[in-house]
């Protein structure tokens, strides 16, 4: 069979993460009942194919430690546009997979309502979220990555997911031998236990899905969660740390490119970047990092997630037939490289900071035709606007397409949306209001925009 790329959905039954976002907060009855009719057919087919625990993670633990199998969790949305290639070759079992997946215990989430947080711990803004586990819980790694609205096939493939599949069998063989490798793959303590528990949601939504009613309307979506987090600071008048502000960082933005079709290959690293001056080169097998052994481009986003403002991580890689080791030196404010903006949870983060505005770096056209000659100075122009609820704050305000941002709460040096949105989240609360400087129609304007939770 040819192995292609496969695109992936975002875990969520959100409808704006595949429409344009004027689409979304328009909230078509049209598309809300196509995905309500798939929601319901698609449990159908599942449970009648009997193939997949539907929905029932306890009910595969059960399985898991009566068959002695691991566990295949996959969270992943209803089939939608973005997903069709992956619906085909794992829901309709390609061949090459099903050998695989036969020796999983198989269990399908498509809602986040009830999740267990303390254990299913990771990027909630996610494309697609695997976890491969032992029947006591032990996660022998995780799979699955976004990075792009739009763009799937950058970061994840099904010959990497193949791999990653055939890995967790092999470290499930040598299993309980191997325990302590994996005990770091466990996070912390979550602000919450369940989404549902969360402050933000848990007036509006329970712990199930409600298939005798709005199925669709009654799903917590992945990026909820991590909205509820953000909020949690913000709705208490506090700065949204780092950690929940630039979630499971990309390896990207410390200059490593993974290759899709492989689980821990090096593709390419970036010039002067944090990748290269620790001496990793393409071609390189990444062993494990701080310790951890590396499933998949998900396991170094864990990793980077929980290190520190400014940290080092230890590297064990395989160079052709030789081991090395190296240190990763992560410097104050290296997240700050990663991008925040194809992330659904920017939407009520420009809520909060924008007014709604949606925000794009301005092209060397449009900055010519306004002035701008000097490389280091902001300009963002607005290329969307809110238009219902708290999001149409700018609009009210008076801010319009096309305007060029050039200045936010004095500063001009905020490069992109994700430098503003950053540095809006961490300096300008609740309450306050923010004066922002735009150029339209050749003009110099001023504004001022009340910050909002």
């Amino acid at each position: 069979m040819s192995k292609v790329t496969w695109s992936i959905c975002a875990l969520t039954l959100a409808t704006f993460i595949t429409l344009p976002l004027h689409a979304a907060e328009e909230g078509k009855n049209n598309v809300q009942q196509t995905r309500s009719q798939k929601v319901r057919g698609d449990r159908q087919k599942v449970l009648s194919d009997g193939y997949w625990i539907y929905n029932d993670f306890e009910k595969g633990l059960a399985e898991s430690k009566k068959t002695g199998k691991p566990l295949l969790i996959v969270l992943r949305c209803i089939p939608c546009e973005e997903c069709v290639k992956l619906d085909e070759e794992i829901m309709e079992k390609d061949p090459e997979l099903r050998q695989l997946m036969d020796q999983y215990v198989r269990v399908r989430i498509v809602g986040t309502n009830g999740l267990d947080l303390n254990l299913f711990q990771y990027d909630y803004d996610q494309s697609f979220a695997v976890f491969l586990m032992n029947a006591d819980k032990t996660i022998y790694g995780r799979f699955g990555t976004r990075s792009h609205r739009t763009d799937w096939t950058s970061d994840v493939s099904i010959d990497g997911f193949e791999k990653a599949l055939a890995t967790g069998l092999e470290w499930h063989a040598n299993y309980p031998e191997n325990k302590a490798m994996f005990a770091a793959k466990q996070g912390g303590k979550p602000l919450f236990a369940a989404p549902e528990k969360s402050p933000a949601l848990k007036d509006k939504y329970t712990s199930a899905l409600n298939y005798e009613g709005d199925v669709v309307k009654s799903c917590i979506h992945c990026h909820q969660i991590g909205d509820a987090q953000k909020s949690f600071f913000r709705d208490q008048g506090n700065v949204i740390p780092d950690q929940y502000l630039f979630p499971y960082p990309h390896p990207k933005a410390i200059g490593l490119i993974l290759d899709p079709s492989e689980t821990n290959l090096v593709e390419a690293i970036t010039a002067d970047s944090i990748a290269e001056k620790a001496g990793l080169k393409p071609g390189d097998r990444i062993a494990s990092l701080d310790g951890q052994p590396i499933l998949s481009i998900a396991d170094v986003q864990w990793v980077l997630h929980h290190a520190e403002s400014a940290d080092e991580i230890d590297v064990a890689y395989v160079r052709g037939s030789e081991k090395g080791e190296t240190v990763l030196s992560l410097p104050e404010g290296w997240r700050q490289q990663d991008d925040l903006s194809w992330r659904v949870s920017s939407w009520p983060m420009r809520r909060m900071v924008l007014g709604g505005l949606v925000l794009e770096e301005a092209n060397a056209e449009q900055r010519a035709q306004v002035g701008i000659t000097d490389p280091n100075q902001m300009a963002l122009r607005v290329r969307f606007m809110g238009r219902y609820g708290d999001h149409a704050l700018a609009m009210k305000t008076g801010f319009q397409v096309d305007d060029i941002l050039i200045g936010y709460d004095g500063h001009t040096d905020l490069m992109r949306e994700t430098d503003l949105l950053a540095y809006a989240a961490q300096n300008c609360l609740p309450g306050e209001k923010v004066e922002i400087e735009f150029v339209r129609g050749g003009a110099k304007k001023k504004l001022s925009l009340k910050m909002q939770k």
